[in-house]
């Protein structure tokens, strides 16, 4: 299953604009290696879910992998071949807002070369473009 919030206190919401870079959520902070985005776009709950899971699988055991987004503004869409009007279509999808410099993944308890591998898998798997950062004095 997909992630997605609890509740939400609208059901719907606009798309907002996504101007200049991310000023939260751009240092590492918890781990030694991250991926971090370079443009913006919306992030859904499958594709980072699906990064995880490539990130988890290239691993194995050891390391440790936090996950610095979270999908919680509502995408909507209308329906194909549906004419104009009658108002605004149904929630498709949560999708997580980010900007460049934005920290996607994060992972600590394993070697450069194999945090890389595992990073740039996850990142292939995601609309954005990233790159990989490391920690400063590793």
């Amino acid at each position: 299953m997909a992630l997605s919030p609890k509740r939400s206190k609208y059901r719907k919401q606009m798309r907002g604009k996504m101007k200049g870079n991310a000023t939260s959520g751009a240092k590492l902070s918890f781990g030694d290696f991250g991926l971090q985005c370079l443009d913006s776009g919306f992030i859904t709950g499958k594709q980072i879910e699906s990064g995880r899971v490539a990130i988890s699988r290239s691993v194995k055991k050891g390391g440790r992998v936090w996950i610095r987004v979270f999908p919680d503004k509502p995408y909507t869409k209308k329906p194909t071949e549906v004419r104009m009007g009658k108002g605004k279509g149904p929630v498709e999808e949560w999708v997580a807002p980010v900007k460049p410099g934005r920290i996607i993944y994060e992972m600590e308890g394993v070697t450069a070369d194999i945090a890389l591998e595992a990073l740039s898998t996850a990142g292939s798997k995601l609309p954005v473009k990233t790159r990989f950062i490391k920690r400063e004095g590793l």
